[in-house]
């Protein structure tokens, strides 16, 4: 592989990480339940990430939305596109490579996307919680 094109790699590579822990550390400080990272480059040409968490009420959803979407723009990553409305029990935020899914903790369970993508890897997120 030429040096160029492992130069933009790992840039790329860089910036899913950096993009991915403003995120979890996002719905960290907010609270958010049960963070989960999985891995979906195998599975998916449109995405790279998801990540999957849970919050206890509405208006704890509405608070993850809005830090996830503050920090990301902090730091100089727009938002693709928000799926849910803010009484919604699903909230799916897209940041390209990233897919940010914030759920009812009942609407977790049932749609269970970890069950669903149980054969693609995790990434541990404990580095990245306080």
């Amino acid at each position: 592989m030429n040096v160029f094109l492992k130069f933009i790699i790992n840039m790329q590579k860089e910036i899913l990480m950096n993009k991915l822990e403003v995120i979890i550390k996002a719905l960290d400080d907010k609270l958010a339940e049960d963070i989960v990272v999985i891995d979906m480059q195998l599975a998916s040409p449109i995405f790279d990430t998801f990540v999957i968490c849970s919050a206890s009420n509405e208006r704890l959803m509405n608070a993850l939305r809005d830090s996830v979407e503050d920090s990301c723009h902090e730091n100089g990553y727009e938002v693709k596109k928000i799926e849910g409305l803010r009484n919604s029990k699903w909230l799916l935020m897209d940041y390209g490579d990233i897919v940010v899914h914030i759920f009812d903790a009942d609407e977790r369970n049932s749609y269970n996307l970890e069950k669903l993508w149980s054969d693609m890897p995790r990434i541990d997120v404990s580095k990245y919680l306080a």
